[in-house]
């Protein structure tokens, strides 16, 4: 079903931007997990709006309520299902649209799917919808470190527009981003970015760009040979996202350039006796499988599809119109919100993996 990600930690999405609420159903979670309210709010409020001036204003403190499958701050084993509702809706905002098809929205493909729209906001391709995929990560994150708890996956905002931040994936710090008001940890790219997305808003343009994730300290095993290799899950993760247009791993297509003896990772044994490999172009990831270094991948964004700038569409009705937005709240960058999304769908691959791993060698985490 197109709501539904994952094999054994499976995880269903539901609601729409402007309805009632949104949130998501969680099946494969074990028992016995330490989760509580305060755990999942703590991941939603890094994607939530109205944070500061670089994202949308809309108002939503985005406040979860866990419905079913925990108890008394533990998992249950059975489906968690996790609710969010909407409190700053403001449908009115597409009463001069919503007879048209908004350039680079999913209005005309929905229509042409389901025979109907909408007719406030994006509905399911709303990037509204994804509260539930980072409400399920928080789940997923609580479950995987609880098995491996050095485990971490952090991410970053790489490059805005044509603005190319300089950071060491190898020492950069949760908090070194997270101090950051676009979650870019380079201090002289980010002016630029923070200017650069102002410049946009003002000119009631938008921007995109590209978010660097790693994961750290991933035991090497997970991911299948063929159909489901850790890469092939990683990249319908993250194109899975609203606004989402590519995705590597390691090099990714700059390998395309290179030697075979420039690309090979040589192995080598470290300090600890442990097999590593001296490079990381692979991004940790050889044959569909982690080899146990740290998983690089990179996903870019495309710009915010509503801008405040007058453009050709057509109608309903099929007829030739110009669309120009008078009022809507909406990032004129989507990346630094989106940090915290890419996350979430890293931790429920991982979560998914481990699962999978462990039922075909349940002796995998001894």
């Amino acid at each position: 079903m197109s709501s539904q990600f994952g094999t054994l930690f499976r995880v269903s999405t539901f609601g729409e931007s402007h309805g009632v609420g949104v949130g998501c159903v969680i099946d494969g979670c074990p028992p016995g997990i330490s989760l509580d309210q305060l755990t999942i709010q703590s991941f939603l409020n890094r994607r939530r709006p109205g944070q500061n001036e670089f994202t949308t204003p809309r108002g939503e403190l985005d406040i979860c309520e866990i419905l079913s499958g925990v108890e008394n701050g533990v998992t249950l084993g059975t489906p968690i299902a996790i609710l969010v509702r909407n409190q700053d809706k403001k449908s009115n905002d597409y009463n001069d649209i919503n007879q048209m098809f908004r350039p680079g929205h999913a209005d005309y493909t929905t229509f042409k799917k389901y025979g109907l729209i909408p007719t406030s906001g994006g509905g399911r391709a709303s990037a509204r919808e994804t509260i539930g995929r980072v409400a399920a990560a928080a789940i997923a994150k609580a479950y995987v470190q609880n098995f491996i708890p050095n485990i971490d996956i952090i991410g970053w905002v790489d490059r805005i527009y044509n603005i190319q931040a300089k950071v060491d994936e190898e020492t950069i710090s949760f908090q070194e981003i997270e101090a950051s008001m676009i979650r870019c940890p380079d201090e002289q790219a980010e002016s630029k970015m923070k200017e650069k997305i102002l410049q946009a808003k003002a000119e009631g343009d938008s921007l995109g760009g590209v978010i660097r994730c790693v994961a750290k300290n991933i035991p090497a095993g997970l991911g299948e040979p063929v159909f489901d290799k850790l890469e092939a899950d990683l990249a319908k993760a993250m194109l899975s996202l609203p606004a989402v247009r590519y995705f590597e791993v390691g090099d990714g297509i700059a390998s395309t350039f290179a030697l075979g003896s420039e690309n090979n990772d040589p192995f080598i044994i470290n300090n600890n006796g442990d097999i590593v490999t001296e490079t990381n172009k692979s991004g940790g990831i050889q044959g569909g499988i982690s080899n146990g270094m740290p998983i690089v991948i990179s996903v870019g964004f495309k710009p915010v599809s509503t801008i405040f700038k007058e453009q050709k569409t057509v109608t309903k009705d099929l007829k030739e119109s110009k669309l120009k937005v008078k009022s809507g709240r909406h990032d004129p960058c989507v990346l630094p919100r989106a940090v915290p999304l890419v996350e979430a769908m890293f931790w429920l691959v991982i979560a998914d993996h481990i699962l999978r791993q462990i039922s075909l060698n349940p002796k995998f985490l001894n």
